[in-house]
């Protein structure tokens, strides 16, 4: 309902959004199951005169952890907030996971404190017999070790903090040789392969390149079929000329891998000689297209003036970089000179004559390329009715150059007494950007991260090429939106952070607590560098995603902890030691559910990256799933260490004013 209310629909990311969320649907509803359970069979196990009614007590339990449960899920939808101030493309893409995510989980909470109370008084307090249930044997046999193991590091606090500091060290140096990129790459079960050779060519010519191309392709085993189109019509969006060819070739992996199916496929048509070839995914093909203007993810765009001159730069550019590791289908914008006619108008002679420019340019125009000035109606078809010179009047110069043009007092002047009619050389395309004229040397990366690649290439560019005055080179594709939105969500976490301390200190009322708790988020951030450089070793906007949702899922276990250790330390009955252990053993149950629930809704979705359709939702799996590890084994230890530091010196002043008294 609500996607359809934001006009989104049901797709690949939305669909991925619940994945991710089906761990964390059953926590809330878990925490106070756990808890009620808990504190009914402690009361089973009172004299039958000191017992509490059941619905009192699931009241008093539900109670207990209902404000961990409510600020623990406004942290998470708050950890997530970072993705919508993502535009462009990237946030076209992710943006409907996050609303996903955010609504099935704010729904479940709500019924984590409406229902799930409701029906544990009908389903867990019903028994009438009085009898106190034990644990189950792998919860204490959990908590048996636990507890010793607690107890030993809250006696060894020195060496398991400076453990723990080394491993977040260590984490945090790995992570900054991850390479970087936009997106992690598709599986899309397809290649789109564009063939380009040089402009002008016939199209009886493009179509053998094309044809010995879909030879070559059909020799792979993994490809059955192949479609080619060679050209585009002038009024298409995406016009081409005929000498370009488009091929899609859908692929079946058998017993090799996406990357070396792709390494085969680029050397079995690097024979083809003339050309270039660049390699991509239907999908992927118009992102690049997208973000940069051409159909790779790397480009290299040079500014300038002289055409020639940019066409000699870009091809000592693509000398400078081809060795560069990672770099591959590496090709300059295809540019040749095509025979021209030049007519420039001699503005003396149009002054003699009268003759307005205009009326100069008008008829250049009309005769050359000719004006549709009406329509013929033929056979229930339409067609424009095109006026200009006749067809042997335009095929040859000193024709041209005899056409008669018409002054103002009526008189006619042959073409050649007012302008000079040359035949001169020019290129085939201007594109232009920013009113610039350019040219794009353009290049895929494989086998090694982009970023890395850009990074080699922008210094080999500068070392080796020297650019003359009025030229100048910038660097365009997926990069620069992984550049672009890593600012963006880096200065969005901030944020997040900040909203995240304020409630905690909304929570608990003690800014001490509240950033005892984020130390979760160093012990998350452990798991996630490890998961990230066993797996893919790169980091991407999903990954990055990934790290910013863990830092609000990791939270809930250490407000649990905090909330419980405050609720014992407030009843006085035990020590500041014995109210950390007892509090401890006490939300072991519930943090081992979450946190094993969360992982196992997970597990798919992080093993099975490279089908079609998990690529983007696998780094955020992979991510959370390796914070989740860490964050919930070492949070176990750090935050009772770290609270009997910060609480010692309290305990040891009140018991110093009660040995005065």
């Amino acid at each position: 309902m609500v996607l359809h209310y934001f006009g989104m629909s049901v797709n690949t990311m939305s669909l991925g959004g619940l994945a991710i969320a089906i761990g964390s649907l059953v926590d809330d509803a878990i925490v106070d199951v756990e808890n009620v359970w808990k504190h009914l069979r402690e009361n089973r196990a009172l004299p039958k005169e000191e017992r509490l009614p059941v619905l009192e007590v699931v009241f008093n339990a539900s109670r207990e952890v209902r404000m961990p449960i409510l600020n623990s899920t406004a942290i998470i939808i708050v950890s997530f907030i970072p993705l919508f101030y993502l535009s462009g493309m990237e946030g076209r893409m992710l943006i409907p996971l996050g609303v996903a995510f955010i609504v099935a989980l704010a729904a479940s909470t709500l019924v984590a404190l409406t229902l799930t109370p409701v029906l544990c008084s009908y389903l867990l307090g019903g028994k009438k017999d009085g009898v106190a249930r034990r644990e189950a044997f792998v919860a204490r046999w959990l908590k048996k070790h636990y507890e010793r193991w607690l107890v030993w590091a809250l006696d060894h606090k020195r060496p398991v903090v400076a453990a723990t500091a080394v491993l977040f060290v260590a984490a945090l140096g790995l992570f900054f040789t991850l390479g970087h990129s936009f997106l992690p790459k598709f599986n899309e079960g397809s290649f789109t392969i564009n063939i380009s050779s040089l402009p002008g060519i016939s199209l009886d010519e493009s179509d053998k390149i094309g044809r010995r191309a879909e030879e070559i392709l059909m020799s792979v085993p993994e490809i059955q079929t192949v479609s080619r189109k060679t050209g585009r019509a002038e009024l298409d969006e995406h016009a081409l000329g005929v000498n370009v060819s488009e091929i899609e070739a859908p692929f079946e992996l058998k017993d090799r891998s996406h990357e070396e199916l792709l390494d085969d496929v680029r050397h079995r048509l690097s024979v083809i000689s003339g050309a270039n070839i660049e390699i991509g995914q239907p999908i992927s093909h118009r992102i690049d297209a997208m973000l940069s203007g051409t159909q790779a993810s790397i480009a290299i765009k040079l500014f300038g003036d002289d055409l020639n001159k940019m066409f000699d730069l870009g091809n000592q550019i693509k000398a400078a970089v081809s060795d560069v590791e990672g770099i591959a289908d590496l090709n300059v914008e295809q540019q040749v000179e095509r025979p021209e006619l030049e007519i420039k108008p001699k503005r003396e002679m149009l002054k003699l004559y009268g003759i307005p420019m205009a009326d100069f340019n008008t008829f250049v125009r009309v005769n050359m390329a000719g004006e549709t000035v009406s329509q013929v109606y033929d056979d229930g078809g339409s067609f424009n009715l095109v006026v200009r010179a006749a067809e042997h009047d335009r095929c040859d110069m000193e024709r041209i150059r005899d056409l008669m043009v018409d002054t103002p007092d009526g008189r006619k002047v042959p073409l050649a007494n007012v302008a000079e009619v040359t035949s001169t050389m020019g290129p085939n395309t201007i594109n232009r950007e920013n009113v610039k004229r350019k040219i794009v040397i353009s290049a895929n990366a494989s086998g090694r991260d982009l970023r890395s690649v850009v990074n080699d290439i922008k210094r080999r560019v500068d070392a080796k090429v020297d650019l003359p005055d009025g030229y100048h080179v910038e660097y365009g594709g997926q990069f620069e939106s992984e550049q672009s939105a890593s600012r963006v969500l880096l200065l969005a976490s901030l944020l997040s952070i900040v909203v995240i301390f304020l409630l905690l200190y909304m929570q608990f009322r003690n800014a001490l607590e509240s950033g005892v708790i984020l130390l979760n988020l160093p012990l998350a951030l452990i798991g996630g560098v490890f998961a990230l450089v066993m797996t893919t070793g790169e980091v991407s906007i999903p990954a990055i995603i990934g790290f910013i949702s863990l830092f609000g899922i990791a939270t809930r276990n250490g407000m649990l902890l905090i909330n419980r250790y405050n609720m014992l330390c407030a009843d006085g009955d035990d020590s500041l030691r014995q109210s950390i252990v007892h509090g401890s053993l006490d939300r072991l149950n519930p943090i081992l559910m979450t946190a094993l629930c969360s992982a196992l809704a997970l597990v798919p979705l992080a093993l099975r990256g490279s089908l079609p359709g998990n690529e983007i939702q696998s780094p955020m799996a992979k991510v959370i799933l390796g914070g989740l590890l860490t964050s919930t084994f070492l949070n176990a230890f750090i935050i009772p260490i770290v609270y009997e530091w910060m609480n010692r010196k309290g305990v040891v002043r009140s018991k110093e004013r009660s040995s005065k008294e």
